[in-house]
């Protein structure tokens, strides 16, 4: 025993003066790799970006670009896709799609104003009833991918088919006149409305855009529930096994996502003025709110990105519309030059997953 204290006074004090630091391995990263680690970490950078250089562009060929009327005409262009923008975000934010965003939104505006006026409906009860049904529609959704685990795509697309038919069937193909609306329900044309600030005109669908797209920023940012959506679309059977209800929170995205695309249908009736089952939004909503994601720099493989950078996705489609059309050229530069974006924002974003490998 004495003899076993011995050696280990004598390893003590043979430690004496010993360096007690841990091991340390640095790695030199050159200035592309601390970039790439800056828009992994920052994914609304890209593109903001371009947007400002877009901006910088168009205010250089064109004269007229740069006001602020120009600037309002922009925002209120891309008020709708913005907000289903929102609910296109959190949808593939869990490595889902969502095809039907714009039939939902149709949709939930005919309904709106069938049950105001064919079933005399008053216009407060038809718009809780819309907004209702908009996120039921939503929620089948999630309900389909999460409970019976089939894939978003095909799922979304089914509905897309049957909401847009079921649209054209309960309307009988019926618009109902701005006219109309204007006199018996005005509550559904409210978001129509505008102030005027120094002379420009600004909806109030402009301010909900941002309103919606600020509040989710928070939400997707800073509160538990915005942490599992990210863990779901990042690694669900992870997130699974550390206790997040993948399922439920699926079909909330889903849900949330339908009343999103039942206010951007409430926004449409003040928008146009009118409700019609025809509306160029139940087939290419779900085009442009993927484009402003995509573009947005959101991984399409979810768990990454920002509705900030959505929001400038958008932005930046409006702007290149917009700007192209000052400057004179033809119209079907625009789409060219959206799908040239489309595909670089998918390169950018396959490059920056690098660094999380």
């Amino acid at each position: 025993m004495a003899a076993q204290q011995d050696a280990g006074t004598g390893f003590e004090e043979g430690l004496k003066g010993a360096s007690e630091k841990v091991a340390e391995f640095h790695e030199r990263k050159s200035a592309l790799k601390r970039v790439q680690h800056w828009l992994h970490q920052t994914p609304s950078a890209v593109p903001m970006i371009v947007l400002v250089a877009s901006v910088v562009v168009f205010a250089i060929l064109s004269e007229n670009f740069f006001k602020a009327a120009t600037m309002s005409t922009i925002l209120q262009q891309i008020a709708i896709v913005g907000i289903l923008g929102c609910a296109q975000t959190i949808v593939i934010l869990t490595a889902g799609i969502d095809l039907s965003v714009g039939a939902i939104a149709v949709f939930s505006s005919v309904l709106m104003g069938q049950l105001s006026f064919r079933y005399g409906l008053p216009a407060p009860a038809a718009v809780v009833l819309g907004l209702a049904l908009g996120t039921a529609m939503g929620a089948m959704n999630g309900y389909l991918i999460a409970r019976l685990r089939l894939p978003p795509f095909i799922v979304t697309l089914g509905t897309w088919q049957i909401l847009l038919s079921s649209n054209f069937i309960f309307s009988a193909n019926e618009t109902i006149r701005s006219q109309d609306i204007a006199t018996q329900a005005p509550l559904l044309q409210f978001w129509g409305g505008a102030i005027q600030p120094g002379g420009v005109k600004v909806l109030y669908a402009v301010f909900l855009m941002i309103a919606l797209v600020l509040v989710m920023s928070y939400v997707l940012r800073h509160t538990a529930w915005g942490r599992h959506v990210y863990a779901v679309g990042d690694d669900a059977e992870a997130a699974k096994l550390a206790g997040v209800r993948t399922d439920r929170v699926l079909i909330q995205v889903y849900a949330l996502a339908g009343l999103f695309c039942a206010i951007a249908g409430w926004v449409m009736i003040g928008r146009f003025g009118s409700v019609s089952p025809t509306a160029s939004t139940g087939q290419l909503g779900n085009i442009q709110s993927i484009t402003a994601v995509v573009i947005g720099g959101i991984s399409l493989f979810g768990g990454r990105g920002s509705i900030l950078g959505m929001f400038f996705g958008a932005l930046i489609v409006g702007v290149f519309e917009m700007g192209l059309r000052l400057v004179g050229t033809d119209p079907q530069w625009t789409f060219f030059l959206i799908g040239a974006l489309i595909i670089a924002a998918v390169a950018v974003d396959q490059w920056i997953r690098k660094v999380a490998a």
